[in-house]
């Protein structure tokens, strides 16, 4: 019998798995059991994350901006576990800059990288999701998305798309045994985040009631939670994990 949050026998999918939030996922879940197919576009990444893990993880180097990957990475996932009952999209990029000085290239690899790969990894699984009537889909989004961040513009828009997107999919899916949902982290402790002056997360965490950068960790524990049959009957969340920066 499973544990409440355990994935003993559920084969995931980790987009943008190689470091940081994905990192972390890829490690709870394989303890809780899963088997899982971690995905980046970084080799060197994936092997150092996925050797000591053994069979249980299996890389699969691909950029979900090309649904031609996506398709791909799909298929050899299936080839080797046959069926994918879990979903995370994670996989996302920033290119900060003033709405002024937003480039086309810039918007367009931002929407590229961080909604259409969701939708292609999305559109990828649900129909073997919908066959078996079972799965779960839980998307990456920012608390930017809900409340906005100068200089943002590109990635809280492609952030406020997933959102969207995944409600869309809980009101097509939810019938079919399938759940779908957003976890909506705040200033986590990441390589992602090392970009931003330390000024910034210094005055950031300054207003933070937790004082604090959150960890990876305590991201990935959501997810666990909201891929797990514990989390059955929620569809359609939107979770945040931030320290309390909306209040």
């Amino acid at each position: 019998m499973r544990g409440p949050l355990s994935l003993e026998g559920r084969i995931a999918l980790v987009t943008g798995a190689a470091r940081g939030i994905g990192a972390a996922i890829v490690r709870a879940f394989v303890a809780a059991g899963a088997r899982v197919g971690a995905l980046d576009r970084d080799r060197d990444g994936l092997r150092a994350l996925c050797e000591p893990m053994g069979d249980a993880v299996l890389p699969i180097a691909a950029n979900v901006a090309s649904t031609a990957e996506v398709a791909e990475a799909t298929a050899h996932l299936l080839d080797r576990w046959e069926r994918v009952d879990i979903l995370i999209n994670n996989a996302g990029i920033v290119r900060d800059a003033t709405t002024g000085r937003v480039t086309d290239e810039d918007f367009g690899l931002t929407m590229n990288v961080n909604l259409k790969g969701a939708m292609a990894c999305a559109r990828a699984v649900a129909p073997g999701m919908v066959a078996r009537g079972y799965g779960r889909i839980v998307s990456a989004s920012s608390v930017v998305a809900r409340t906005g961040n100068y200089g943002q513009t590109a990635y809280a828009a492609s952030k406020g798309g997933i959102i969207g997107m995944t409600r869309v999919w809980a009101r097509e899916l939810g019938p079919k045994g399938i759940t779908a949902n957003v976890v909506a982290p705040g200033f986590i402790d990441t390589e992602m985040l090392r970009s931003v002056p330390a000024k910034v997360i210094d005055e950031a965490c300054a207003r933070l009631p937790a004082r604090r950068l959150g960890r990876p960790e305590e991201v990935a524990n959501v997810y666990l939670f909201l891929a797990s049959d514990s989390a059955a009957f929620v569809n359609g969340a939107v979770v945040g994990v931030d320290g309390g920066q909306r209040l």
